[in-house]
């Protein structure tokens, strides 16, 4: 069985900053099994009703819809944000902001839905979302979800603004950054926003710009963007966040914040044995 977080740690670091029932009829089940049930979902991609509840729940068994609604319950009210958000800034010490990197992603989306757009070099509908890691690889945030037919840059003012919303919830400041990105982010609406928020943008030159002549950037810092890329590999692993499968943006921003969570998770635990 799969189980990418145990219960103890779900119980202490997810479950205190999740919506539950003020009125009506509380879950019968435990929260923690619910929560496990999701992550075996995000792991696998598999549909909700093949989630092996009978060897996931102790005692009452939950029907796989109940499960779907309470991940569109925390999906809708913002809980998974809030969550990672709290993680993030109670373990603020171990993210390493030495430089960080911020990138692009296009993910393929297998049904229509919200957000969903064509995208031409992926000859298929995507969603496209930016997400901004530290030194070591680690995800901090995202910006929302937008139609794929949109390139990285367009509205990038309100989506760094998204970015650093999420950092500043977390008590993480950006100020005096230095922000690695790629020769897509080169123009001027992406620097001067980064300037504006006291931001150092390390960004590689588009061949369709003449910035050459007016910016200087670090190649030797540059290539270390490769740990953003490691990052994304990391996040394929998770089926749910392979492929988009969520006809609603809070559903696919939900699974990307959960596939946050256990990478970073993961992360701690392994701090936690080298010492």
């Amino acid at each position: 069985m799969i189980e990418l977080i145990d219960k103890d740690t779900i119980r202490v670091e997810i479950l205190p900053y999740l919506t539950t029932a003020k009125r009506g009829y509380p879950c019968k089940g435990d929260l923690c099994e619910v929560i496990q049930c999701i992550l075996y979902k995000l792991k696998t991609g598999c549909q909700w009703h093949m989630i092996p509840t009978m060897a996931i729940f102790t005692d009452v068994v939950l029907h796989y819809k109940t499960i779907f609604g309470k991940f569109r319950q925390w999906s809708k009210d913002g809980s998974w944000q809030k969550s990672w958000e709290s993680l993030l800034g109670r373990n603020r010490d171990i993210i390493d902001l030495s430089s960080a990197d911020l990138d692009g992603s296009h993910t393929v989306a297998r049904r229509r839905g919200e957000e969903v757009g064509g995208a031409a070099h992926k000859a298929a509908l995507t969603t496209n979302a930016i997400f901004i890691t530290d030194r070591q690889g680690i995800p901090m945030a995202m910006s929302e979800p937008k139609s794929g037919k949109r390139h990285d840059v367009h509205e990038i003012g309100t989506s760094l603004d998204q970015i650093f919303s999420m950092m500043d919830n977390a008590g993480i400041s950006i100020d005096g950054l230095f922000l690695n990105a790629d020769a897509g982010f080169d123009c001027y609406d992406f620097r001067r926003k980064c300037d504006s928020a006291g931001i150092i943008a390390n960004v590689d030159f588009n061949n369709h710009t003449k910035n050459d002549e007016k910016y200087l950037v670090d190649r030797e810092l540059l290539s270390l963007r490769y740990s953003i890329e490691r990052t994304n590999a990391w996040m394929v692993s998770f089926r749910s966040v392979l492929n988009r499968f969520d006809k609603t943006v809070s559903s696919w921003k939900g699974w990307n914040l959960l596939a946050f969570h256990v990478i970073f998770l993961k992360h701690i635990n392994r701090l936690k044995k080298s010492r």
